[in-house]
């Protein structure tokens, strides 16, 4: 297959380009609106950049993978599907809810193939459940906000553009994953958001939520720029409670309590996860399924993250 990467100044756009090398496709062409980006970044990846957006998408490219400050992408989005195009949606996709809503609903008119890649439902800790949960827990501490600025992307950290800070950005991978165990919607119980030791900055770089469903099954959501560094991906535990499974996914290591004694499985590093998620995404493209995660997806976890910060602030 044929991935076309546009927005390639978006901190992710590496991992992308890795991911579409491990799923066995091939880069067709890459695009930013800045020229120079996309030419450094093009010849880093061994692709070819182009400085017209209507000359990759004529190529005709199997997905499009969109990404870039949150302020021009639902306007490259609206280009992608005008064109007819599969696409991979990159969050943060824009700086409010409503702004994506309106790209849910452009979607949903035109029925495209859209996947976003919140990478971390492939987690082995939400693998093989045969039952619904008890309680589960998800953990993405990372490093601190000025590493944004250090890739260029420094937005990330006003609140007007990124729309939040560490919950926003990291925590809603673990929103996304309770939000597709839960029975029923979810509720807030508790809602902690907090700049506990970046407070220099605009943006929270603490938030720790805890939400039950419609069973009383309970979800804590904790994210973070509070490591002192990014090495090995900074604290990261995604964990799931079912009659007689108890996993752990710590990203390097994967431990399963069961009935019969304690297992390690085969873990999937955190990093790697991009590949998976793009493997999965051109297998489902090829056969006509929906993606895993979809813009309605990316639109719930948007509205309930909106929610966990109105019950914070009051």
């Amino acid at each position: 297959m044929n991935i076309a990467l546009l927005g390639v100044s978006h901190w992710h756009a590496a991992m992308h380009a890795d991911a579409v090398r491990h799923a066995g496709a091939t880069i067709g062409g890459v695009w930013d609106w800045d020229p120079d980006c996309a030419d450094r970044f093009a010849a880093a990846q061994d692709a070819v950049a182009l400085t017209s957006l209507d000359a990759v998408l004529a190529r005709g490219p199997d997905l499009v993978v969109v990404m870039g400050h949150p302020a021009r992408v639902p306007s490259l989005a609206e280009t992608v599907m005008l064109a007819g195009l599969p696409m991979l949606l990159e969050k943060p996709s824009a700086s409010d809810t409503a702004t994506l809503e309106d790209i849910a609903h452009r979607v949903q008119q035109t029925n495209l193939f859209v996947a976003v890649p919140l990478a971390n439902r492939l987690s082995p800790a939400l693998a093989d459940l045969t039952a619904p949960v008890a309680h589960a827990h998800f953990r993405i501490v990372n490093g601190p906000p000025q590493r944004y600025r250090d890739d260029g992307v420094g937005w990330v950290l006003d609140p007007a553009i990124g729309g939040g800070g560490a919950l926003r950005n990291l925590g809603i991978h673990g929103i996304d994953c309770a939000l597709s165990l839960a029975q029923g919607p979810l509720r807030i119980i508790s809602a902690s958001v907090a700049r506990r030791m970046h407070t220099s900055e605009l943006v929270e770089d603490h938030a720790l939520v805890v939400l039950a469903d419609a069973a009383d099954a309970l979800f804590t959501i904790e994210a973070g720029y509070t490591a002192p560094n990014m090495s090995a991906g900074g604290d990261f535990e995604w964990r799931t409670a079912t009659p007689g499974r108890y996993c752990i996914d710590r990203g390097a290591q994967v431990t399963t309590l069961q009935n019969d004694g304690e297992r390690q499985l085969p873990p999937l590093l955190p990093a790697h996860r991009y590949r998976a998620f793009m493997a999965d995404t051109l297998a489902r493209l090829d056969s006509g399924r929906p993606p895993m995660v979809t813009l309605d997806d990316y639109v719930a976890a948007m509205r309930l993250i909106d929610a966990i910060y109105e019950r914070a602030a009051s």
